[in-house]
C-alpha cells in the first residue's frame, strides 16, 4: 500500500496532462499511488494517461460531475496514509512531496502542510512568466488567518492525513473553487505547518479569469458564510474584515485581467463595499495601489494605462488575499 495517494481530477486537459503528470513521476518521494480521475473529458485526455507507463498510475473515468465530486471521487478510490491533489494543468517541483512529508513527520499533531506558490503567468501567445504568489509562514493554529484569505492558494497544495478527511469530510459538491472552504474546515480542527519554498507552480492563463471572479466571489462569500456559523466567538468580529478583504481580491483580479468596462465596473463596486464593510482598509498599501490603478485605467486608454502601470513599480501589487502587500 502507497503511503500518499495524489489525486489528479482533471477535463479535457489534453494539452497539460502530460507535465502535471510528469511532475509528480518525477517526485524524489517515490511511495506513491498517482490516481487520475477523468470528469467526462471530451478529447484526448483519458487517452494520454493511458500510454504513460508507469504501474503508479490508476485511472477512472466518471460522466463530468465537476472538480469538487472529481476530487471526492478520488478519495474514494485513494489507500494512502496522505493525501494530496493536482488540478491538472498545475505542476510541482520534485521534492514537494519529500519536503511536506518532513514538515508533517516534525509535527506529528499536524493535520495538514502547505507550500509556497508561484503563478505561471500565460498570455495569449503562450508566452509564460512567473510571479511569487503568497510566503506565508504562518503555521500552527493558522484558522484566524485563513478566515482572512486563502493564503494557502489554490487546490494544488495542500497535503492532509487520511484520518483529517475522515473527520471534516472532504471536498463540497457544486462549487467550483471549493480548496479555500476545505482548507478553513482542515483549519478549524487541526494544526497546519508550512514548507517555506516554492513548490506549486498554477497556471493562470491571460482573459480566463475575468469571467471566473464573480464565481469567485459567490462561492468564496458561501465558503464565509459556512465558517462562521461554527467559528468561535472570539472570531465573530473578523467577519466584515474577511469579507472586505475578498471584495477586495476579486477587485485585483478584475483589474489584473481589465479587458472591458464591465471589469472596471465590477471592481469600482468591490472597492466600494470592501471600504463600507472595512473603513482602515483605506490605509492599507494594497488597498491604496489599486485605488490608483483603478484610477490610471478610468482616465486613459486601456494600452496607455496599462504602459504607465508597466513602467511603475510603485504601483503594481501581486494578490495576497489577506491584504500584505509584498
Amino acid at each position: 500500500m502507497a503511503k500518499v495517494s495524489v489525486v489528479i481530477p482533471t477535463y479535457n486537459a489534453e494539452k497539460t496532462i502530460s507535465e502535471t503528470i510528469d511532475s509528480v513521476l518525477n517526485q524524489t518521494f517515490s511511495d506513491f499511488e498517482l490516481i487520475v480521475i477523468d470528469d467526462g473529458s471530451r478529447d484526448k485526455t483519458c487517452e494520454i494517461v493511458k500510454t504513460i507507463d508507469d504501474s503508479r498510475i490508476i485511472v477512472f473515468s466518471y460522466p463530468n460531475g465537476g472538480v469538487s465530486v472529481a476530487r471526492n471521487r478520488g478519495i474514494e478510490h485513494a489507500k494512502g496514509e496522505f493525501i494530496s491533489f493536482l488540478d491538472n494543468d498545475d505542476l510541482w517541483t520534485n521534492d514537494k512531496l519529500e519536503a511536506q512529508l518532513a514538515a508533517l513527520s516534525r509535527e506529528p499533531e499536524a493535520g495538514g502542510v502547505y507550500s509556497w506558490t508561484v503563478n505561471m503567468m500565460v498570455d495569449e501567445d503562450f508566452n509564460v512568466s512567473f510571479v511569487k504568489g503568497s510566503e506565508s509562514t504562518l503555521e500552527g493554529d493558522i484558522y484566524p488567518d485563513l478566515l482572512l484569505g486563502n493564503f494557502i492558494g489554490n487546490g494544488s497544495n495542500i497535503l492532509v492525513r487520511r484520518e483529517v478527511i475522515n473527520k471534516i469530510g472532504g471536498y463540497e459538491p457544486g462549487l467550483v473553487f471549493s480548496d479555500w472552504d476545505f482548507c478553513l474546515r482542515v483549519a478549524s480542527k487541526f494544526n497546519i505547518v508550512v514548507v517555506p519554498k516554492p513548490q506549486i507552480l498554477y497556471r493562470k492563463v491571460s482573459g480566463s479569469m475575468s469571467s471566473k471572479t464573480y464565481a469567485m466571489e459567490v462561492e468564496g462569500l458561501h465558503a464565509l458564510e459556512k465558517a462562521y456559523e461554527t467559528a468561535p466567538a472570539d472570531l465573530q468580529h473578523l467577519k466584515k474584515k474577511s469579507k472586505a478583504f475578498l471584495f477586495r481580491y476579486c477587485a485585483d483580479l478584475a483589474l489584473s485581467q481589465h479587458i472591458d468596462a464591465v471589469d472596471l465596473k465590477y471592481a469600482r463596486e468591490k472597492l466600494l463595499s470592501a471600504i463600507r464593510l472595512y473603513p482602515e482598509i483605506i490605509k492599507e498599501r494594497y488597498a491604496q495601489k489599486l485605488i490608483t490603478k483603478f484610477f490610471i485605467m478610468s482616465l486613459f486608454p486601456k494600452r496607455l494605462s496599462k504602459l504607465i502601470i508597466k513602467n511603475s513599480k510603485k504601483i503594481i501589487s501581486s494578490p495576497d488575499p489577506r491584504g500584505n502587500t509584498r
